[in-house]
Order: structure tokens, then C-alpha cells, then sequence
């Protein structure tokens, strides 16, 4: 029995034949949410979601440091400050102390206002800082889609 061939020619790409699709970014741009309020962090979650950003949340500060500990890399963090277990502050400074966790920009989202835990936020390093009772949720939801994307 004879086994037949067949010749296939190469694909040619002219200008009427469009070129693959490239590949999908495998890098997804992913935001850490840190908040112990349950309705605030769901609420944050759905319109982040909504504007097509991926989301992981915390509700504790331990969470998130394991999350960050796990290899996990986000494009943003939002942090709260009062947190159970280890404040924002604490885990602002462990950021800092260690190497590996430095890779991520941190936006503080919390209600307390006082000018010193601002100053002493951007000691730490945040890159802005909302306080929740005098932030629409739609413009937090902009300011952060424009840091993932690199417009800011």
C-alpha cells in the first residue's frame, strides 16, 4: 500500500490577508484590595470588575501580606488603614522592609483624615491618599484605572 502525501504551501501574509491576533497580555493588570468592610470591599470589587479590572481582596492586614507573600503582583493596592490583626501603617512598613514586596503602588482609601496620618502615608510611600467619607466611589474607580494603565 502506497501512503499519499500532500504538499501544503506556507502561509503567505499579503496586505488584504490580516495578521494573527497577537498574543493576550499575560500579565493581567490586577488590583489588591485591602478593606475590612464587607460592603465597602464587595461594593469596590463589582466596580472594579465592572471598569474590567481583576481584583483579589483582603479583609485582614496579615491577609494581605500573605496574598503579597504568595507571589502575588499587583498593578495597584488599595489599603485601609484601620485593619484587624496589623493596621495599613504596619503593613505599609513591612512593605518597605522587605525587598520583594516593594513592586506595587499603594493608594490609601480610609476615613481618617488627620493631616499627620497623610504626612506620615506619604512617608510610607503611598501615591495618593482618599479619604472614604469625601470620595465617590466612580472617581476612585477612575484615578485607579488610570495608574494600571500607565496615564498617570
Amino acid at each position: 500500500m502506497v501512503k499519499e502525501t500532500t504538499k501544503v504551501a506556507p502561509m503567505i501574509l499579503s496586505d488584504a490577508t490580516p495578521a494573527p491576533a497577537p498574543m493576550p497580555d499575560v500579565k493581567a493588570k490586577a488590583v489588591l484590595i485591602v478593606e475590612d468592610d464587607i460592603f465597602l470591599s464587595n461594593l469596590l470589587v463589582s466596580r472594579f470588575q465592572q471598569a474590567g479590572i481583576n481584583v483579589q481582596k483582603a479583609m485582614t492586614g496579615e491577609e494581605a501580606l500573605e496574598i503579597l507573600r504568595s507571589g502575588m503582583v499587583p498593578s495597584l493596592i488599595l489599603l485601609d488603614i484601620i485593619l484587624p490583626k496589623k493596621s495599613g501603617f504596619e503593613i505599609l512598613e513591612e512593605i518597605q522592609a522587605d525587598p520583594n514586596l516593594q513592586k506595587a503602588p499603594v493608594i490609601i482609601t480610609s476615613n481618617l483624615g488627620q493631616e499627620s496620618d497623610i504626612q506620615r502615608g506619604k512617608q510610607l510611600g503611598v501615591i495618593d491618599y482618599f479619604v472614604k467619607a469625601q470620595t465617590p466611589i466612580e472617581q476612585l474607580v477612575v484615578k485607579v484605572k488610570n495608574i494600571i494603565s500607565g496615564k498617570v
